[in-house]
């Protein structure tokens, strides 16, 4: 048989990498699944329905060859924002429409979109939500009792104060023992999960020694059912789909953006490339079928994407398998996940948070102290402080509000001369002064885009120099890579101003693309296709054919070559 795209290549080896390394994914995932579930609000097995049926079809469906699809951390503040304001059903219709979403966004092509967000504003975010996750674990950690949940991160904060008095040292113990096992499995036996060992020993523990003391999965949510719920079309109206677009579209974006750069994580590791816009599709199909058997919104993983390739991976049938993997053991071992503490969740969150912090990106960008440290503690104290859909605008915002001050100080426009003493007399700037200078033609030349950041700097740089008796503007327009529909109508402002006053605009060098924006909006034929010159050199000999001879007489600016010839030619007339 022979394969092709995604399994190009395949053969009996790689499918045996493809088993070990779901194997071991699948195994992590488990906890993971449940963990992220009980921190976004709602029942752990929607977690483990999640990592089932998203994880096999992102695998089947999606864009990457090794991408790892289900519930991940950086949900968790979203959807739990979403279960206290909207609910648990709410919560799964958004999740469909999110998938809509998504679907349409791979189908219109906009994943290369997703990659143009500024990377403070990520790292901002995503740091943010890792000390929402982090800090929301305490309570579990602490054991205690009493406790109200808040949207936001003060009001948790002053919850957690104010119920301090109730700290159930039998958690603490068995959350230290969750946190050793974690921590030092991987160093003593790296091929075991660490997150897996933590979780088995300290439940083992608790169950022996202190049954009863300690909070599990059962005394707080039940028994985990064995097997996977039932289809279950969530019931929608119109005023519902309305109040919910909102948030679906916030899980729609940040489920893009993580799993497109879990995607190009795993092409850095693997040397692969990903097909974006094929990525946002399965992720929609998943994100769509998944909320119709209970499960929550879900997206690409970077962690377990990332564990999935150092295990060998080969192809998408890792994904699947790892799939496979959660639904046997749901099948066989539910019953004993009744008696896990939640005091052993909260060290595996509080270490996925740990992880995701990117802690040495955000030092990294903090260090810089430029304009994008700003924007990264905004977009970050916001994550924490407010919501995340909040933070992601301000963030995007003031990165655009920076991002245009900085272009527009890009644009140089300098009024230049050629140098006689070159053998090739090349404009430069240093030949213009008081005493050097046309009075009937002026050269400028132009320097970066000119878009509505820089059209008024433009605008204002040609309106100071423009004098009664210039007939010829010269513009060097050769290093101008953009024209927006703002600076082509500043530039057209000039042109038909100085065409009024009998003067003509001349072009020189001009690159494609403000060509072509000219040429749209016939300007192009406003200005001339004459006036329109490859070299600057034409352009002059162009408007020194073209001067007042009678100005000439007694001029002794010589900014020019032939001024000497022409105002010995107006004192003979």
């Amino acid at each position: 048989m022979k394969w092709t795209g995604r399994y190009k290549g395949y053969h009996a080896a790689a499918f045996r990498k493809d088993i070990i390394s779901g194997l071991i994914v699948g195994i992590i995932a488990i906890p993971l699944g449940m963990a992220f579930a009980i921190a976004s609000g709602v029942k752990p097995e929607y977690g483990i329905y999640t990592t089932i049926i998203a994880g096999i079809l992102i695998s089947l469906l999606g864009g990457s060859r090794f991408q790892i699809g289900g519930p991940t951390g950086a949900f968790i503040p979203v959807l739990y924002a979403i279960v206290l304001q909207y609910g648990y059903d709410n919560l799964l219709l958004a999740g469909i429409l999110a998938g809509i979403m998504l679907v349409l966004m791979g189908l219109f092509r906009l994943g290369a979109l997703i990659k143009f967000i500024p990377r403070p504003v990520t790292i901002g975010f995503t740091a943010g939500i890792a000390v929402i996750i982090f800090s929301g674990q305490i309570q579990h950690l602490l054991g205690l009792n009493g406790m109200k949940k808040h949207e936001y991160f003060i009001p948790n904060m002053k919850e957690i104060a104010v119920h301090l008095a109730t700290i159930n040292s039998y958690s603490v113990f068995t959350a230290a023992i969750c946190f050793a096992a974690a921590l030092l499995t991987p160093k003593l036996i790296p091929r075991i999960p660490g997150s897996l060992t933590g979780l088995v020993v300290s439940s083992v523990v608790a169950a022996l020694f202190f049954k009863g003391h300690v909070a599990t999965i059962g005394s707080s949510f039940g028994a985990i059912p064995s097997e996977l719920p039932q289809f279950h079309l969530p019931q929608m109206t119109w005023d519902r789909l309305k109040m919910l677009l909102q948030p679906a579209f916030i899980i729609a974006m940040l489920g893009s953006i993580e799993s497109l750069l879990s995607a190009v994580v795993a092409d850095g590791m693997t040397g692969t490339r990903h097909n974006s816009n094929r990525e946002l599709i399965g992720q929609g199909i998943a994100n769509i079928v998944t909320p119709l058997f209970g499960g929550i919104p879900a997206t690409g993983a970077i962690a377990r994407t990332a564990t999935n390739i150092k295990n060998g991976a080969s192809s998408p049938i890792s994904g699947i398998v790892h799939g496979i993997v959660v639904l046997l053991v749901l099948i066989l071992f539910a019953p004993y996940a009744t008696n896990i503490p939640l005091a052993s969740m909260a060290p595996i969150l509080m270490l996925v948070a740990w992880n995701m912090s990117e802690r040495k990106e955000f030092a990294h960008i903090l260090k810089t102290r430029t304009s994008d440290s700003i924007v990264l503690l905004i977009t970050f104290t916001l994550t924490v402080l407010t919501s995340l859909p909040t933070a992601v605008e301000v963030g995007l915002a003031l990165s655009v509000i920076l991002f245009v001050k900085r272009m527009s100080e890009l644009l140089k426009i300098t009024k230049v001369l050629p140098d006689s003493s070159d053998q090739r007399a090349r404009v430069r700037a240093y030949m213009v002064s008081a005493d050097h200078d046309c009075p009937q033609i002026s050269i400028f030349n132009l320097e970066g885009p000119l878009f509505f950041g820089t059209a008024n700097i433009f605008e204002k740089s040609m309106s100071d120099v423009l004098h009664p008796g210039l007939y010829f503007v010269i513009l060097r327009m050769a290093k101008v890579p953009y024209v927006d529909m703002t600076g082509e109508s500043k530039l057209a402002r000039l042109v038909n101003d100085f065409k009024k006053s009998g003067g003509t605009v001349l072009i020189a060098g001009i690159q494609p693309q403000p060509l072509e924006v000219l040429k749209k909006t016939e300007l192009h034929t406003v200005i001339g296709e004459e006036h329109f010159f490859d070299h600057t050199g034409d352009a002059i000999d162009y408007a020194i054919a073209r001067l007042d001879i009678g100005t000439c007489k007694g001029c002794k600016h010589f900014a020019f070559r032939e001024c000497t010839a022409l105002s010995d030619a107006s004192l003979l007339t």
